[in-house]
Order: C-alpha cells, then sequence, then structure tokens
C-alpha cells in the first residue's frame, strides 16, 4: 500500500492552500484509491473532519499556546523550535512520499520569518533524506527573498526534496537567482486550475470585488499602516462609485485573516446592493463568482478564480506572481498595486474591462483548457517519477 502524506498551512482558514491540497487529493484519490494518507498541517482537526484521515499540528506551539503571554509564551516557542525536528522525523518516516501541494512555500511576499513555515520545510526536506521519503514541492509559488535568514532556509529547504515544480516561470527563476539549479524542475499551471468548474449562472450586472487584510509584505513592515490605509481607501472609493451606479456588489475573502474587512467597507455604504457570505472552500468561492459578471481581486487566489471562471477580471495585486498569472490569462493589461493603488486608473480599468468583457471571456475560456490539460500531464508525471519511484 502506498502510503502518502501532506505538509503546508493547510485546514488554517487559507482557501487557496485549501483549494490546492483539494485538487491534489482528487488527483490522488483517483488514482490510489487504497493509499494510507495524513497530514502534518497548521489545522489538523479540520483535514480529519474533511478527509477522515489522521492529521499533526505542524508546530508543536499552536495547540500547547494556550493564552500564553510574555515570558511563558516565548519559552513554549523555543522549546517547539527545538521540539519540532524530532516530531517531523517521527511523523514523515510513516509515508513513502510527501506532497506540499502549491502555496507560496518559497517566497515571502506576506510577512514571513525564518522560524515559521521556512523553518519546518527544512526539517521536512532533512528528516525526509534520512527517512528515504521523497518529498514533492507540487506547483509552488517562489519569489526572490532579500531577508538573509530566511533566504537561507528556503534554499536549503528547497534543495532537499525529491521533486520541484513551479506555478509559473517567475518562480522557477526567483529560485535559480537565489543560487538553486533549477535545470530539472518544470513549470505547470497552480494546482487550483484542477478544480472542477462550477455551474454557469446567468449574467446579474453584479461586480466581485476581492478584499484583503492588506499591510505590504516583509519588506514593507516600517510602512504597513500607511500600505494598508491607502489600500481600503481605493477600495472603499471604488465601492462607493459602483454602488452610486446601482451596481449588485459581492465582496469576496480568501483567509480567515481577511474577515474584519467586508463589514469594514459594507459599513461605509449604507444602504447599497452589497454582501459578503461566509467561504468555506474555493470551489465555493468559485460559485460566487459565477454569479457576478467582472471581478476586481486582491488576492491572489481570489484572482486565480475569478480567471478560472472566466471573470474578465483586474489585479488589484501585492506581489509580481498576480501580474504574471493575469498575463499568462490574457490580462496583463489589467494589473496595478496594491501599495500604491491609483483610484482613477482603476475605474479606467474597470470601464475597458466592462466594454470587452465578451472578448475577454472568450480568451479566459481557451486559456482555462490549456491550463487543465498541463495540469494532467504534471499529475502523469508525478504518477511515474514521484509515487511510483517511491516504491522502487
Amino acid at each position: 500500500m502506498t502510503r502518502i502524506g501532506f505538509f503546508g498551512i493547510l485546514g488554517s482558514g487559507n482557501l487557496g492552500n485549501d483549494g490546492s491540497l483539494d485538487a491534489v487529493m482528487t488527483y490522488v484519490r483517483e488514482r490510489y484509491p487504497d493509499a494510507e494518507l495524513g497530514f502534518l498541517a497548521m489545522g489538523p482537526e479540520q483535514l480529519t473532519a474533511r478527509y477522515g484521515a489522521p492529521a499533526t499540528h505542524l508546530q508543536w506551539y499552536e495547540p500547547h499556546a494556550g493564552d500564553a503571554t510574555g515570558l511563558r509564551a516565548a519559552g513554549l516557542k523555543v522549546l517547539g523550535k527545538l521540539l519540532d525536528p524530532f516530531r517531523t522525523w517521527a511523523w514523515v518516516r510513516n509515508y513513502d512520499v510527501v506532497i506540499v501541494p502549491g502555496m507560496g512555500v518559497l517566497e515571502a511576499t506576506l510577512p514571513l520569518r525564518p522560524w515559521a513555515l521556512p523553518y519546518s520545510l527544512f526539517w521536512l526536506g532533512a528528516t525526509a533524506r534520512l527517512t528515504r521519503t521523497r518529498v514533492a514541492l507540487v506547483s509552488v509559488g517562489a519569489d526572490v527573498v532579500r531577508k538573509r535568514a530566511t533566504r537561507w532556509v528556503i534554499t536549503r529547504a528547497a534543495r532537499l526534496a525529491h521533486y520541484r515544480s513551479y506555478r509559473d516561470e517567475h518562480s522557477r527563476q526567483a529560485m535559480a537567482r537565489m543560487g538553486v539549479d533549477v535545470s530539472a524542475d518544470a513549470v505547470f499551471p497552480d494546482l487550483a486550475f484542477g478544480l472542477a468548474d462550477p455551474e454557469p449562472r446567468p449574467s446579474t450586472g453584479a461586480v466581485g470585488v476581492g478584499v484583503m487584510a492588506f499591510h505590504g509584505g516583509n519588506d514593507d513592515r516600517a510602512r504597513a499602516d500607511d500600505i494598508n490605509r491607502a489600500y481600503l481607501s481605493t477600495v472603499k472609493r471604488f465601492v462607493r462609485l459602483l454602488a452610486d451606479e446601482g451596481r449588485p456588489i459581492r465582496l469576496f475573502t480568501g483567509d480567515v485573516a481577511d474577515d474584519e474587512v467586508p463589514a469594514d467597507i459594507i459599513a461605509t455604504v449604507p444602504g447599497a446592493d452589497i454582501t459578503a457570505e461566509p467561504l468555506t472552500s474555493l470551489q465555493d468561492l468559485m460559485r460566487r463568482m459565477a454569479e457576478v459578471d467582472v471581478v476586481v481581486a486582491t488576492r491572489y487566489h481570489n484572482v486565480l478564480c475569478a480567471l478560472k471562471t472566466a471573470k474578465p477580471t483586474i489585479s488589484l495585486g501585492y506581489a509580481r506572481k498576480n501580474d504574471v498569472l493575469m498575463s499568462a490569462m490574457g490580462l496583463g493589461e489589467f494589473c496595478q498595486s496594491a501599495r500604491e493603488p491609483d483610484f482613477d486608473r482603476l475605474v479606467a480599468q474597470f470601464r475597458e474591462l466592462e466594454d470587452r468583457r465578451e472578448e475577454l471571456t472568450a480568451v479566459l475560456k481557451e486559456r482555462n483548457r490549456v491550463m487543465s490539460e498541463r495540469l494532467e500531464r504534471q499529475f502523469a508525471i508525478m504518477s511515474e517519477s514521484v509515487v511510483e519511484g517511491s516504491r522502487t
């Protein structure tokens, strides 16, 4: 029996990460229905409830922290970092293959410390080498990391993997720039392109707006509050414009960290036709997006889901990965930065998007077909060189 583990920030409320896992789980259950599965993840209880497989906390500290503060909290964190390598080894040795399903595990485009996920990823690779378990980084995101310590841990974690593929060429080149040999690494689409499409819905005239609790990235900590104010001010102004024109507005989020943003925006436009229903998965998000005509979004997987449902989209993005994805899907001209949003340009982009909606929808449908075919190719390669190879 093949034993397959899954690793990452999974089950903790990030819809993009969990959607990537869903796509790989579909592949695994179709090709290896008798496989023994397990998780080393941030939200183990949620994953066990959803998939019926055993799950372990990614970090010892999380379930043991409780309400600890000050010196006690610091002491527990240090203890956890000392215990985690041994916990990881004890988990990894139970599996033939460990899959890291997508996610931006090799980037720091949002605030990230070296002793957080990079540390865990490093010990996954190191203990896997000791136990002869294969680690596969599948369609992961990467970017050049400027913080020296974080960069050191990330690159060494990547080198320890047996299989690496990236969700775009930008990610592959970023790893090369950080000194990783990528000559044997491939580029395949984001795993979310492997999810089932929602049922099409008739036009409602609604506009989807994907919002985020955005404060910049690792290099923006000194001006995080200013970035957040500028971003939210622009989004609120745009939503108010839509409301004044009588447009129905549907707000989307992508992580539990964003939960308070919709209420803040709705409070600025009382009486408007604006809703923000809770979302539980990327499939749920795509079903909601199927009800709108066009989308303006910030989180990477909000943008991706809009494109996958063939909705003409503007990316008010926070990282190069947003721009790369938009270009790959034929909408590269409809991007701008969430760090320095330009309201007048946003409105102009929105007007053009609506004028060209039929044309752009056709482009997106064709690009989605190609993405789906390429992902099928990756799954075939994984079966041959990763999963089947682990049995020899």
